[in-house]
């Protein structure tokens, strides 16, 4: 399977989120507790990929599982610095509005870079570092609304601590991914038994968030066991399937693309989403967006083009026996 088909098909999930969401809602709200749909998306995803890996196994050769403890203690590194993540970004949102925490969490598109060279050790051309700028600058650019309202005043008008915190949080979210590149290719192992381990841990962080909201409403609305369906709809169960194959998606492409390929995948997404509300949702497409969407084109085409596409290289003379004698010629005259 190429890189690119799972990519185009994580952009079209991807952006299907959003719109799925916004379809399970009734009367503006969820009928459904939300916190349940990242927990089953994981069991879906554990579910898939441990029959996945059951199959494999039935295969000759085996398949590489790595079950040294001190290779599967890694795989709950993930899941914690979402944890950290999310409530990172609680915190962000009580300091900012939620178009400027939109127009922060970009700078998870260069920071993804930064840690993908310091970390993995990477090397980007300097066309590269410019088309990951231009993609941060079009994604921006497309959630940026007119200056003849309130959003510009507001997003310069925000206290450090909020600008602090969507620092760390997007440095927090490129961490996780290139932490789980990192673990997908540091070893032969079996894509399958990998997903195992990160999905289970991430399955039991899921449902200690659920235990946590417990405790905190004092069990008001009984355990979380109990009411883990209700209100889910046809829709409701969509947005879990779509979040679940997403993540398998994304894991794939961690384990034989990279980490860049999926924040180009997420952001064209983004426009893709954009586009797709003018026609559900009587959303009024603005010139930021088209602006938005051009430059992003213009970074894909720099980032994955080759450079002789992109650059004019000067061109190189074979040399032969008439050639040769040409110059030979012209040395002689110049003397």
């Amino acid at each position: 399977m190429h890189w690119y088909f799972v990519a185009a098909l994580l952009t079209i999930l991807t952006s299907s989120q959003g719109i799925l969401t916004t379809l399970s809602q009734s009367d503006g709200g969820y009928k459904y507790d939300y916190a349940t749909v990242p927990f089953l998306a994981e069991v879906f995803k554990l579910l898939v990929s441990s029959f996945l890996l059951w199959r494999e196994c039935k295969s000759s050769p085996l398949p590489r599982m790595t079950t040294e403890w001190k290779s599967m203690r890694l795989y709950p590194i993930p899941s914690i610095i979402y944890l950290i993540h999310n409530n990172v970004q609680f915190a962000t949102l009580t300091f900012v509005d939620t178009s400027t925490y939109q127009i922060m969490g970009n700078l998870k598109i260069v920071t993804t870079g930064i840690l993908f060279r310091l970390f993995l050790k990477r090397k980007l051309s300097n066309l590269q570092w410019m088309a990951i700028v231009l993609l941060a600058v079009g994604t921006t650019t497309s959630q940026v609304k007119g200056c003849g309202e309130n959003s510009c005043d507001s997003f310069f008008s925000a206290p450090i601590q909020g600008y602090m915190l969507g620092i760390l949080s997007a440095c927090l979210s490129a961490l996780a991914g290139v932490y789980t590149e990192y673990l997908m290719k540091k070893n032969n192992d079996s894509l399958y038994w990998q997903n195992v381990q990160l999905y289970t841990f991430g399955a039991i962080f899921n449902m200690a968030r659920l235990l946590l909201d417990d405790f905190k409403s004092e069990f008001e609305q009984g355990p979380w066991w109990q009411r883990l369906f209700n209100g889910y709809s046809i829709t409701t169960w969509m947005v879990v399937l779509n979040l679940g194959s997403t993540g398998l998606l994304v894991s794939w492409l961690m384990k034989y693309a990279d980490n860049i390929v999926k924040v180009y995948s997420t952001s064209m997404a983004m426009l893709l989403t954009m586009i797709l509300s003018a026609y559900l949702f009587n959303f009024r497409p603005t010139l930021q967006l088209f602006l938005g969407i051009i430059i992003c084109m213009m970074s894909l085409h720099m980032y994955f083009a080759p450079p002789s596409m992109l650059v004019e290289l000067p061109l190189t003379v074979k040399a032969t026996p008439k050639n040769l004698a040409e110059v030979s010629v012209h040395q002689t005259t110049d003397s």
